[in-house]
Parts: structure tokens; C-alpha cells; sequence
């Protein structure tokens, strides 16, 4: 921790046993702001003033009671207090009570003013022009109880997060312990364990609501219910860092996923547990042929591929498949199988977008048919090999550089995704382009449309109503990306409101 001489220098409050509500901090770092000053207090209590001696290094800071501030410096006289990576010291001040001429404003709006766009890359200072002294009026959260346990929801997630970029950002407000990850209703999920609460609350208070990177990635944070995580493995879901020693568990997938295996290829069990044989069951387990492996409740190890089934065989392309699930995610390999062809692999760029995919599209009618979706066991969709027949290579797509990705770096594609409806959204639209030629191009894909509208400031773009959810699907299907002219083609996605 660094510890600045030059803090000591001016004169300091004479050391004093008489307990205060308020509190003197020195060594504070240049460029402090009330927010820091005010998060060290949160934790113990109400904090009511906050005053800043930017010159000197130093701050008061005012709780709304006594006990409140005796634990406080209780506490940090145990474990030092920090901001910025750099010691600070508390004491009891001289003073009971700080008189400024600020208003009162809540936690809420004091944090907004702060607020940095982001966390990690291109982090922005806290600082700037604050006043030198203003109050605060901060309580703790009443949603749940506090403990050393947070619960993490990130929204808005353009970039993967990892267990490695969570622990670099949460542990700058204490000794992370565990952390597990977990996909729920298509949104990434984390716990993080402190060894402490106060930790954990500081933490909550300074991040909740911020921006990981620039514009996405926002931290929702609550207390969990519960006081402890158990973690029995070190991997990319979960980690314990006081255990350095557990094992990975990747072999845990791997005896699931025997009795299926033994089942589908006709290899005994026994043979494939079987060191010697690991090759033999990455390869069997990366498999993508016609013997797709699945449970008994037809789901599999979550990952980057779905299973696709009950489609109409009749209908059905890779080219289709791009399009329609290219919506929820950038879509790498499509490959219908050769002897099932009512089903199909779809391989993603990233899971989460598998998930979205599957939450979003299982159960949906199209051609007519309930489309039935689940992961698949396989790690990827293996591409056809040399000399395999022509109907076995027009089944199987690589998509990995295809120009119609929708989910580019940066893109605000991420934050309009939503379930398949009857109105769609289009964009792109060329000037000269009129009502009339719209419908008659969605018309001539086999549906009705219902209603139509521009929109009112921005005619590139329109929203347009077919008869039901599966006529719209169908439209999508065969409108996106359709070349209206030379430097235009139409852009469609699904809607989150019909057309009022």
C-alpha cells in the first residue's frame, strides 16, 4: 500500500478516546472524491456529510450514529482501509457534528453524478470538478440481507465475461474467495464470495449498476440468500482461490456423457473409461454425423452447438437455418444430417448466444412444423471430408466469415433481441421506396400482411405486420438481406411491440 509522508504534514487532529460521529481520514490519494470517501462508510451504517480537504489529503466524514462510527473504526483499525490501493487512517474526530451548506441528496442521484463509463478498458477517473464539501444521505440496501455473498446479473452482455475479468474487477474492494457462473433465463449469472461483508457490501455499493466495458456489460447486484459457496472444481464456471488444488472436473462431462456414448457407438463402457482410450472419446464426443448423442430428456452439455429437430425436411436448408437463428447470435456451421434430415447442428460463435437461441426458438412453428431444440453434446460441427459425396457437402455450411453477422464487436444488435412475433422491423430502406412495394414484396413470400408502417422520423425504417408468428418467421427467412438496389439491401428482425 503506498503511504504518502507528505499527507503528514499538516497538522493533524490530536488523537481522542471521546467516540464521534464523525471521522477524520488522512492520507487520503489526490483527486479523492466524496463517493470514495462516503463508501466507507456505507457498510456500518447511514452516512449524513461528508466534507473533503482536498489540499490536506484529508476528509471528515459524518455517520447518523455513534455505534455506527465506532464500528467503523473499530473495524478498519483491524483491517486498513483503502482507497485506490493506498492506506488510509481513521480516527474520531474532535468534532460531533459537520455543519455544511449543501442539500441532502440520496445515494442514488450522489452515484449517478460519478458514474464512470466503464471498468475495465478505457476506465475514466472518478474525479473532476465535485464541490469541496456536500451531504449525503446514504442508507444500506433493504432488498435482502447483507452478507459476504453477492449475486451478479451482467445485462447487455456484448463481450464474454470471464471468472478472470469478475475477479480483477471485484477485488479491488476486498479478498475474493469463490466465485461460480451459470447461465439462467438466457442471462449470465455470477456469485461472488468475499471473506467478509463489509467487503461485499462496498462492493455492491461502488459497482451496482456500472458498465464493465464501454456502453454493455451492466452489473446488476444483490445480496444472495445464501452465507457460502460450496466449489468441488477450478474451471472457467467456477473457482475457489483459497483451493488451488481442486481439480478441474472436466472428467465429471466425460462420465456422464459414457452410458450415451456406450449406447450409440455399441462400445462397452468399461472399454471406454479406459485411459488409453481418451482420444477415442474426445473424437466420439466431437462427432457430428447422423448418430447425434443426447439424454434421455434430450438435452445435452451446454456449449457453442444446438440440436435442431422435427424440421421440415422439405423445406429445410443450411441457408434457412443461418438466417432464422443468425437473429440470436453470429452463427458459425449449419449441418443438416445426412441420414436424419429433419434435424440439424447449428454451431455459434460464443454459448451465451446458443442459449439466447434455444430460449427464443424452441417450440416455435416453421414450414409448418414444431421446431424441437436442445444443446448438443457435440464440442463443434465438423465440416465434410475430402471425397465425400455432393449431397453431404451442399448440407453442411461454414458461415464462420459471413459478411451477415449481426453481432459485430460493438453492435447495438445486443440490446434488440426478442422472441419471434408477427410484426417485424425493417431497415435499410433506400429513399423512393414506398408502402405499396414493401407489401408486395412480403405478400409474394406466402404470408398476409396486416398493417404497415414507416416511421415518422426516419423512413429507412418500418415495421410491418404478417398474419401470425409463422408467416412473419417465413417473411424474415426470405427478406433479410434482399437486394432492393445496388448499395441497399433490406435489414429484418423481430419486433418487441406491434404496430399500435
Amino acid at each position: 500500500m503506498e503511504v504518502d509522508s507528505a499527507a503528514k504534514k499538516p497538522r493533524m487532529e490530536e488523537s481522542t478516546t471521546c467516540p464521534s460521529k464523525v471521522l477524520h481520514l488522512r492520507n487520503l490519494p489526490d483527486g479523492v472524491t466524496e463517493r470514495e470517501v462516503m463508501l466507507l462508510g456505507v457498510p456500518f451504517g447511514k452516512v449524513v456529510n461528508v466534507l473533503l480537504l482536498k489540499h490536506k489529503n484529508q476528509a471528515f466524514l459524518e455517520m447518523a450514529e455513534s455505534a455506527a462510527a465506532s464500528g467503523l473504526v473499530s473495524y478498519y483499525n483491524t483491517v486498513p482501509a483503502t482507497i485506490r490501493d493506498r492506506s488510509v487512517y481513521v480516527q474520531f474526530s474532535k468534532h460531533q457534528e459537520l455543519k455544511t451548506t449543501q442539500g441532502v441528496a440520496s445515494i442514488g442521484s450522489s452515484m449517478q453524478s460519478v458514474l464512470a463509463p466503464g471498468i475495465v478498458g478505457g476506465m475514466s477517473s472518478l474525479g473532476g470538478a465535485s464541490p469541496s464539501s456536500v451531504a449525503l444521505e446514504v442508507a444500506l440496501p433493504q432488498q435482502g440481507c447483507p452478507n459476504s455473498v453477492l449475486r451478479v446479473i451482467i445485462e447487455n452482455m456484448l463481450y464474454p465475461i470471464t471468472i478472470d475479468i469478475l475477479q480483477q474487477i471485484f477485488s479491488k474492494y476486498g479478498r475474493v474467495i469463490r466465485i461460480v457462473t451459470f447461465l439462467k433465463n438466457s442471462q449470465f449469472h455470477a456469485l461472488i464470495q468475499y471473506s467478509d461483508s463489509v467487503s461485499a457490501t462496498s462492493a455492491k455499493a461502488a459497482l451496482d449498476s456500472q458498465n464493465i466495458y464501454n456502453g454493455c456489460c451492466t452489473l446488476r447486484i444483490d445480496f444472495s440468500k445464501l452465507s457460502n459457496l460450496t466449489v468441488k472444481f477450478n474451471n472457467e464456471k467456477t473457482r475457489d482461490f483459497t483451493r488451488l488444488d481442486l481439480p478441474s472436473g472436466e472428467n465429471e462431462a466425460v462420465a456422464a456423457a459414457l452410458p450415451e456414448l456406450s449406447a450409440a457407438f455399441g462400445i462397452p463402457t468399461t472399454l471406454l473409461q479406459s485411459p488409453a482410450l481418451a482420444n477415442l472419446r474426445s473424437a466420439l464426443l466431437s462427432l457430428a454425423s447422423g448418430n447425434s448423442v443426447q439424454g434421455a430428456s434430450g438435452g445435452g452439455l451446454p456449449g457453442s452447438v444446438l440440436l435442431v429437430s422435427n424440421l421440415n425436411e422439405k423445406m429445410i436448408t443450411p441457408h434457412v437455418l443461418f438466417i432464422l437463428f443468425g437473429v440470436y447470435g453470429d452463427v458459425t456451421r449449419v449441418k443438416v444430417l445426412y441420414n436424419k434430415r429433419d434435424s440439424a447442428l447449428i454451431q455459434f460463435k460464443e454459448p451465451h448466444q446458443s442459449q439466447t437461441a434455444l430460449s427464443n426458438l424452441n417450440g416455435v412453428m416453421l414450414y409448418g412444423k414444431k421446431m424441437h431444440v436442445t444443446h448438443s453434446r457435440h464440442a463443434q460441427v465438423q465440416m465434410p471430408q475430402a471425397g465425400s459425396n455432393v449431397i453431404e457437402d451442399a448440407l453442411t455450411e461454414d458461415y464462420t466469415n459471413s459478411p451477415l453477422h449481426r453481432f459485430k464487436p460493438g453492435s447495438k444488435n445486443y440490446q434488440n433481441i426478442f422472441p419471434p412475433s408477427a410484426t417485424l422491423h425493417l431497415s435499410n430502406i433506400p429513399d423512393g421506396i414506398d408502402e405499396e412495394y414493401i407489401r408486395t414484396l412480403f405478400v409474394s413470400t406466402g404470408g398476409t400482411v396486416q398493417n404497415f408502417r414507416f416511421f415518422q422520423n426516419d423512413r429507412r425504417m418500418a415495421l410491418i405486420q404478417m398474419g401470425s408468428t409463422e408467416e412473419a418467421i417465413a417473411a424474415l427467412i426470405a427478406m433479410h438481406n434482399y437486394k432492393i438496389n445496388e448499395s441497399n439491401h433490406l435489414r429484418v428482425s423481430f419486433s418487441k411491440n406491434p404496430i399500435s
